[in-house]
């Protein structure tokens, strides 16, 4: 499969290419050349797959031109040995709602789903081409620790990554910093995950470093990620739909890029109806669906963490798309965000995005009374994310059935969750060890060349 970034059309990538570089070099995020496509009675024949059995089909799809059938088996098999659950997910069916827990993994988080299988990946190319890598990445909680789980104690590369100080749960923090490897390294910086993501941009821009350095990514926008996730709308959606029944997703969601990959599953022929974007305070993606202007605020910080961020980098990858893959008018859009503070989307295009997504928010009291709410009439602990995801499926109240991911364990935000319901979630046995544990990061302002200058001195 071939390549492209949504900034250049005429140069193509392999997926390896896509894979390690993360970004593409013009600055842009790299989506393929065409999409894969099932008929009905592809589809059909899907439905009786395992979870593990998708993943082969579906992932082996977008990198046959590095793995080969068995290659990509063994990984995935190997990748979710140690998840709690057979499945990988599990499906909770309650009153009116379907919740698709995705935190089953190591650390208890959706990502861990992805940068499991990513870890492998890493692992296998690295030594099929004799390189090394040093990835950063950007967290506003849990991609980080799922990465540092994910490429701990592995050879051939390091990874270095960015947390908002004191802008995410303990235990998403403790799950990053309290592990002690040799190649792993944290930083918390003096700001929100904006600042840390748009560092994360800086350093890939700047070719001297990225290149200097092998630099990689694994936050949402590296292709990859996306590719992974799309795996577990399809099996949610045979676990649940009846004969060809469009089913809505609701989708708590900061950076675009969870529920992106549900629009790529919907492109490949998944009976998706609409795709709910369920946000914070912080609504930039339930305002540019409203109006069709895309323009950052400032960040506010919520009891919901992960979706504190203004700059929704996947959005760059719906926009390719609705614009009909005009590469022109990315740049366009990127060069009026960062003259003119924001864009704004043409009536056409707007019309093509709200086809398939539509967007509410839930304030803080909202969400507490939704998390209060599922325990006092469902016995079941949620964690504030997921608690939007419900919240605002109620809101919008659309026909048909619905799967709200839910993207986080309780536990991580246990705080909360017992202030509003009165029960303390727990970690499961084998994880509470981290909050006893020694902790180990690096703090700094927000300065970039002192950061590249800690980078560099540790590769």
């Amino acid at each position: 499969m071939e390549y492209i970034s949504t900034r250049n059309t005429l140069k193509t990538f392999s997926f390896k290419e896509v894979f390690l570089k993360g970004l593409a070099p013009d600055g842009g995020l790299f989506v393929p050349k065409q999409i894969p496509q099932y008929n009905f009675q592809e589809l059909e024949k899907l439905s009786g797959f395992s979870y593990k059995e998708l993943g082969e089909e579906i992932i082996f799809k977008f990198c046959s031109d590095e793995f080969n059938r068995n290659e990509i088996k063994n990984l995935v098999n190997y990748s979710y040995k140690n998840f709690r659950v057979k499945d990988v997910v599990m499906i909770r069916k309650l009153k009116k709602v379907n919740l698709l827990e995705l935190f089953h993994g190591p650390t208890l988080a959706f990502k861990d789903i992805a940068l499991q299988v990513i870890g492998n990946m890493y692992e296998k190319i690295l030594e099929k081409n004799n390189l090394k890598v040093n990835i950063v990445v950007a967290t506003s909680g849990d991609t980080g620790a799922a990465a540092i789980s994910a490429i701990k104690d592995r050879k051939n590369m390091k990874i270095f990554v960015l947390h908002p100080d004191n802008k995410i749960s303990e235990v998403q923090r403790k799950f990053m910093t309290t592990v002690n490897s040799d190649n792993v390294f944290n930083i918390a910086l003096d700001s929100n995950f904006d600042e840390c993501q748009k560092f994360v941009k800086s350093m890939f821009a700047d070719k001297n470093f990225s290149s200097s350095i092998n630099m990689s990514g694994v936050n949402s926008i590296n292709w990859s990620r996306i590719v992974v996730q799309i795996v577990y709308y399809f099996f949610s959606y045979f676990k649940i739909a009846e004969k060809s029944e469009k089913i809505n997703f609701s989708v708590p969601t900061g950076n675009f890029g969870d529920i992106y990959a549900g629009y790529i599953a919907k492109k490949m022929g998944l009976p998706i109806n609409k795709l709910i974007i369920a946000t914070n305070k912080n609504d930039i993606l339930k305002r540019v669906i409203d109006t069709g202007f895309y323009k950052p605020l400032e960040v506010e910080h919520t009891i919901s963490p992960s979706m504190d961020i203004q700059l929704a980098s996947n959005f760059e990858r719906l926009i390719f798309d609705v614009y009909s893959c005009n590469s022109n008018q990315s740049l366009q859009f990127i060069n009026d965000l960062n003259e003119l503070g924001q864009f704004k989307l043409r009536k056409e295009e707007l019309k093509k995005i709200r086809e398939s997504f539509c967007s509410e928010s839930l304030s803080e009291k909202e969400t507490k009374l939704v998390v209060n709410e599922i325990y006092k009439n469902q016995g079941i602990l949620i964690d504030p994310h997921t608690a939007i995801g419900i919240g605002v499926m109620k809101k919008i109240s659309l026909e048909g059935n619905t799967i709200i991911l839910a993207t986080a364990h309780p536990s991580k935000f246990s705080d909360i969750v017992m202030k509003e319901t009165g029960v303390k979630p727990e970690l499961p046995e084998n994880l509470k060890n981290i909050l006893v544990k020694k902790e180990k990061y690096e703090k700094f302002s927000k300065d970039l060349k002192k950061i590249q200058n800690y980078i560099l001195e540790r590769v």
